[in-house]
């Protein structure tokens, strides 16, 4: 049971709101993009009304610009304990740190 903040249902209906708003932004970002952009915008929005974590699929959409992230419009790389993230439509950086596995 939630103390503060919104009730349980609000929640689950959020994070559902959420999960459906990011699988059309991906189904719609090779043909509109600005759909896509405005899909993400809406869903992160929803996220901080409701206070919903995006965990790992905020690394799915562009911090600054709500792109979302295709082969076509991003660029990613590892190295050096960094994921690399370029946004084509914007030209930000987004860095992710990580630990690389230890090789054998």
């Amino acid at each position: 049971m939630r103390s503060r903040g919104k009730p349980e249902y609000q929640v689950r209906i959020a994070k559902e709101r959420i999960r459906i708003l990011l699988d059309e932004a991906k189904k719609a970002s090779a043909r509109e993009p600005v759909l896509a952009k405005r899909y993400t915008s809406l869903a992160k929005r929803i996220g901080m009304r409701y206070n919903v974590r995006l965990g790992k699929l905020k690394r799915a959409f562009c911090k600054h610009c709500h792109a979302y992230f295709t082969a076509e419009n991003a660029q990613r790389r590892l190295r050096d304990g960094v994921i690399t993230i370029k946004c084509f439509s914007c030209g930000k950086i987004m860095r992710i740190p990580y630990k690389p596995k230890k090789q054998l």
